[in-house]
């Protein structure tokens, strides 16, 4: 039984990524409105005026115009096209954009995939983008479903950093490994696997440092830590997630282009689209790095860090009523 049946069913999910899209949807949707106010087909001017509305939901050009373009060739194919219908075909035209790994999450109600124990998890980004919170949520929701987690504080440059990932060690009760400040994070990476090893660990989430002073330094850095890992788990880390904070919209795409170049990242988790109009950076992101969106945080609470649904994203995009 995953976390979702023991908080909240799915209904409720829906009713948490409609209210952290709000602000998302209003702007893009008032927006909308204007592009087809007088308006009984989809002509040129709508269309431009749609385009407008994605650009300033942060969805980005290049993927804006890949949505103009699909909405163009609909118009072009069905002759006459209802503005009545516009909502419909760019829901449509959205959901196909974002790829179909997201929607099949390996996570589904926080449950870990089957074949090995502990599952590893690496995780990068900036400071300031929510990174250590984030890990905090997760091992918050693997433990409420009934998952065993150890955390790893292996951004040791940051004193902030170790204390916060401590708290949230306290708060959820599972339990970390730290070492003093400076210290080298490939070894506190290889004592945290070593000891999820020992404990039988199902999930092990290892914070890295959020400096990004160049892309050599990163890779080393992440390459290292992955190295002394494999020492003891060969295929390690079994997943590279990418922290993202979206209320930044194109700077957060930016991050992506810098991680990705230096490390190959292989799952998004984005954060903070409760508190912005810019939460289409997300379609912008899964469309240009063709990489699962795994989390997506929607608000304060730890149970607000949702597993990804691309269906249930667009539903809350376009939730008119909500």
């Amino acid at each position: 039984m995953g976390i979702f049946n023991k908080l909240f069913g799915k209904k409720e999910q829906q009713e948490s990524i409609d209210q952290g899209l709000q602000k998302t949807r209003e702007g893009f949707f008032s927006k909308i409105s204007k592009a087809i106010v007088g308006k009984s087909t989809v002509d040129e001017e709508v269309l431009d005026n749609v385009e407008q509305a994605l650009v300033s939901a942060d969805v980005g050009i290049d993927t804006t115009v890949k949505i103009i373009d699909r909405l163009e060739k609909r118009v072009a194919r069905d002759k006459y096209l209802n503005t009545k219908e516009l909502n419909n075909i760019l829901k449509e035209e959205i959901q196909d954009l974002l790829i179909p790994s997201s929607q099949d999450s390996s996570y589904v109600n926080y449950e870990l995939p089957q074949g090995h124990k502990p599952h590893i998890i690496l995780v990068v980004g900036v400071n300031g983008v929510g990174k250590t919170t984030t890990i905090g949520k997760l091992a918050h929701n693997f433990s409420l479903a009934g998952k065993s987690v150890l955390l790893g504080a292996a951004d040791t440059f940051r004193a902030a950093a170790v204390d916060q990932l401590t708290i949230w060690s306290e708060r959820t009760n599972v339990p970390i490994v730290k070492k003093e400040m400076g210290s080298d994070p490939a070894s506190v990476a290889y004592d945290t696997v070593l000891s999820g090893v020992a404990r039988n660990a199902d999930v092990v989430l290892i914070d890295t440092a959020g400096r990004l002073h160049n892309k050599a330094h990163l890779m080393d850095e992440l390459s290292k830590i992955k190295r002394v890992i494999q020492k003891v788990i060969p295929e390690a880390p079994h997943e590279v997630m990418l922290v993202l904070d979206g209320s930044t919209g194109q700077n957060a795409l930016e991050q992506a282009k810098h991680f990705t170049a230096a490390t190959e990242v292989t799952a998004l988790a984005i954060t903070k689209l409760d508190g912005t109009a810019k939460g289409g950076v997300v379609l912008a992101i899964a469309d240009q790095f063709k990489i699962p969106v795994k989390f997506i945080g929607v608000g304060e609470k730890a149970t607000d860090l949702l597993v990804f649904d691309k269906q249930q994203f667009v539903d809350g995009l376009f939730h008119l009523g909500a």
